[in-house]
């Protein structure tokens, strides 16, 4: 499924029109991935949040992504669970690949846990990102 992107919400997180001709968008939070807390109320910027956020910006902000689901369509928190793409490259492994992420393996959306997993290990040996930083 194709949305366009409302707004980018922090490093993990998107607002996107889900649904044809909504005016309401919805969260999709990227699974697999978890990147340092920007916009958690009553708590400061975590190292890197607000260079996650950027990042994942430059990446699908103004874009339509395509939205691939495991086996779990939403969270507890109605928010929707999505391996996202724009222009065919996978946005959670370009967040793990560059350092701007960190794994989140939550069973049963664990598909591509194993790639994730060497993806964030390359980072961390390379230095990338926040493996250098914080």
């Amino acid at each position: 499924m194709t949305v366009k992107v409302d707004r980018v919400v922090d490093g993990d997180t998107a607002k996107v029109f889900y649904e044809d001709g909504s005016r309401e968008s919805e969260y999709v939070r990227y699974i697999g991935i978890d990147t340092p807390e920007s916009v958690q109320p009553c708590a400061p910027v975590e190292c890197f949040g607000d260079d996650s956020k950027d990042f994942n910006a430059s990446l699908i902000e103004g874009r339509r992504m395509k939205m691939v689901f495991d086996e779990e369509q939403r969270d507890r928190y109605g928010r929707l669970l999505a391996y996202v793409y724009v222009d065919g490259r996978m946005i959670n492994a370009e967040m793990l690949r560059r350092g701007y992420a960190t794994t989140l393996e939550i069973s049963p959306n664990t598909s591509k846990a194993d790639q994730f997993s060497r993806l964030e290990d390359d980072a961390r040996d390379a230095g990338r990102g926040l493996w250098s930083a914080c």
